[in-house]
C-alpha cells in the first residue's frame, strides 16, 4: 500500500524530495558539517532514480498526467510528464548527482565555511529547474522560473571573489529583463485565453492567432529565452557567471541552466503555441535558424581569443547553445533530433569540463591556458578527460557530439540549406582551433610554472563523476541509437505534429 502510494505520486516527489533536501540542509549540517555531502548526494541519487522510473514509464505507456488537489485541469495544477520533459528530467538529475558527488573536495577548498549555505541553495536550484521543467501550468513555470533564477545568482555570488559578485549581479540584471518578458508574455495570453494550463491554451490559441496580442506574446516569449539560454547577442551576462562562479556552481550552471531554458523554448514553441504558428504564420524557426547560426560562429571565434580556461568554455557555450537551437529551427525532424541530442550531449561535455577546469585549479591554482604546459604528465586522468571531452566538442566520430552535428548536417541537407553545412564544418575547425591550444599546451608543452605543482591527481570524489561523464561522452557516441529510437525520434514527430507520442 505505501509502495503504491509513493509511486502513484513520483511526479509530485521529483520536486517536493529536492525542495524538503534544501530546507532540511541547514539543520543536518547544525548536527553534523560532514553530513551534509552525503545528504545532497543521497537525494540527487533518489531524484535520479524517480526521474529515470518516470521516464521509462512514458516510453512504456504514455504522457504521465498528475493532478494536484484532486481538481481536474485547466482549473488546478497539473505535473505532465511526456518524452521531452522527462527526457530533461532525468539529464538535470544526473548532472546534478554528478557534481554533487564532485562538490565534496572542491567547496571544501573553493567555499570554507559555507559548505551547508552552498549545499542548501544547490537542492533549491534543482527544485527549481524540476519544476520548470514537468510543470502543465504556465505561471507554475514562472514561479519555479524565478526560484532556479535566484538560486544560480546566489550560487554565482557566493565565493569570496569580487567579480563573482559583479557577474552575479549583471546575470540578476539580464535574468530580471527575461523574466519580466516571459511575465508579460504570459499575462498577455491568460489574458486572451483566459486559462494558464498550456495544453488548453494550445487548443484555444489557434482560433485567436490573428490577435496581435497572441503575436506580441510570441515575441516576449522568445526574447526572453533568448537571454536565459545566452543566444548571442543576448549572452552578455554568460562569460562573466561562468567565469567567476565557484567551480562546482559553473559545472551545474553550465550543464544545466541553458539546456532547461532551451526546453522552454521548445516548450512554448511547440506545446503552448502550434508548429503551424512559428514556422508557417510567424516564421519564428526561420528567425531562430539564422541568429542560431550566428551564435555558432561568433561563440567560437570569441572562445579563440580567451587565454582563461573557464571564460573560454563560456564563450564556447554561446557556440553551443546554438548547434540546439539550430536543430530546433530546421523545424525537420532530423534536424530537430539532432538539436535534441545536443541537449544531452552539451550538458555531458560541459560539465566535464567544467570540473576538469575545478580539478586543474584544485590542483594548481591556475586557470590559464598557457600555464598548462606538462600537465599532461602529471595529471593524467584529469587531461585525459579533458581530451575525451574535447573532441567531442570538435566532433570527432565516436564522440557524443559527432552526432549531433551529423544530424544536423543531415537536416540543414533536408531544409536545403546548405549554408548552415558549411557554418557547421567551420565551427568544428575552429572548435579545433581554441582545443587544440589546451591539448598542445597539456600533452606537448615543456613545462614552467607547472614545475611546482604536487605530482597527484585531484581527490577520488573529483575524478569519480569527471570519468564516468567522459565515458558517456563515448558511450552515446557509439550507442546514440538508444536515445535516438526511443525518445528523440518520435518526440521530434510529436513536437512537429507529425506523431503523437505512445
Amino acid at each position: 500500500m505505501t509502495f503504491d502510494i509513493i509511486t502513484n505520486n513520483l511526479p509530485a516527489l521529483t520536486v517536493i524530495i529536492p525542495l524538503i533536501a534544501g530546507f532540511l540542509t541547514p539543520i543536518i549540517g547544525w548536527i553534523n558539517r560532514k553530513l551534509c555531502w552525503y545528504h545532497v548526494m543521497l537525494t540527487m541519487f533518489i531524484v535520479f532514480l524517480i526521474t529515470a522510473s518516470n521516464l521509462l514509464t512514458v516510453i512504456n505507456t504514455g504522457t504521465i498526467h498528475y493532478q494536484f488537489g484532486g481538481w481536474a485541469p485547466p482549473f488546478g495544477i497539473e505535473y505532465v510528464i511526456d518524452l521531452l520533459n522527462g527526457f530533461v528530467c532525468i539529464i538535470i538529475a544526473f548532472i546534478g548527482l554528478m557534481v554533487s558527488i564532485y562538490s565534496k573536495e572542491s567547496i571544501k577548498k573553493e567555499l570554507p565555511g559555507k559548505t551547508i549555505p552552498y549545499y542548501s541553495i544547490y537542492l533549491l536550484l534543482v527544485t527549481g529547474l524540476m519544476g520548470m521543467t514537468i510543470t502543465g501550468d504556465i505561471f507554475n513555470f514562472y514561479v519555479f522560473l524565478e526560484i532556479s533564477s535566484l538560486t544560480a545568482y546566489a550560487l554565482i555570488a557566493i565565493g569570496d571573489r569580487k567579480d563573482g559578485i559583479v557577474a552575479s549581479f549583471n546575470y540578476l540584471i539580464m535574468g530580471t529583463v527575461a523574466a519580466s518578458f516571459i511575465l508579460l508574455g504570459i499575462g498577455y495570453l491568460y489574458a486572451v485565453t483566459g486559462t494558464l494550463n498550456m495544453a488548453d491554451m494550445q487548443n484555444i490559441l489557434p482560433t485567436i492567432y490573428d490577435n496581435k496580442v497572441v503575436l506580441a506574446a510570441l515575441a516576449f516569449f522568445m526574447a526572453g529565452f533568448s537571454i536565459k539560454v545566452g543566444l548571442f547577442p543576448l549572452h552578455t551576462w554568460l562569460p562573466d557567471a561562468y567565469t567567476h562562479a565557484p567551480s562546482t556552481s559553473s559545472a551545474l550552471i553550465a550543464g544545466l541552466m541553458t539546456k532547461v531554458g532551451a526546453y522552454a523554448m521548445i516548450r512554448f514553441m511547440f506545446g503552448v503555441f502550434t508548429p503551424a504558428f512559428v514556422i508557417d504564420m510567424t516564421r519564428m524557426t526561420e528567425i531562430l535558424t539564422w541568429a542560431a547560426a550566428l551564435a555558432i560562429i561568433v561563440g567560437s571565434v570569441l572562445a579563440i581569443a580567451q587565454s582563461d580556461m573557464k571564460r573560454m568554455l563560456a564563450y564556447s557555450s554561446v557556440s553551443q547553445i546554438g548547434y540546439i537551437l539550430l536543430g530546433v529551427g530546421l523545424a525537420n525532424v532530423i534536424g530537430m533530433q539532432g538539436g535534441l541530442l545536443h541537449i544531452l550531449n552539451h550538458a555531458v561535455m560541459k560539465s566535464a569540463l567544467f570540473l576538469v577546469a575545478g580539478a586543474i585549479f584544485y590542483r594548481t591554482g591556475i586557470r590559464n591556458i598557457h600555464q598548462f604546459k606538462g600537465l599532461g604528465k602529471r595529471m593524467p586522468v584529469t587531461t585525459t578527460v579533458f581530451l575525451i571531452a574535447g573532441l567531442s566538442m570538435i566532433g570527432v566520430p565516436g564522440t557524443v557530439g559527432f552526432t549531433s552535428k551529423w544530424y544536423l548536417v543531415l537536416g540543414s541537407m533536408e531544409a536545403g540549406m546548405w549554408i548552415f553545412v558549411l557554418i557547421i564544418l567551420a565551427s568544428s575547425l575552429l572548435n579545433l582551433a581554441y582545443f587544440w591550444r589546451v591539448f598542445d599546451n597539456i600533452w606537448f608543452g615543456h613545462p614552467h610554472e607547472v614545475e611546482k605543482i604536487k605530482r597527484d591527481e585531484a581527490p577520488l570524489s573529483m575524478l569519480i563523476p569527471m570519468v564516468i561523464l567522459a565515458g558517456l561522452c563515448i558511450f552515446f557516441g557509439i550507442f546514440a541509437y538508444y536515445p535516438l529510437h526511443y525518445i528523440l525520434e518520435p518526440l521530434s514527430n510529436m513536437l512537429l505534429g507529425i506523431g503523437v507520442l505512445p
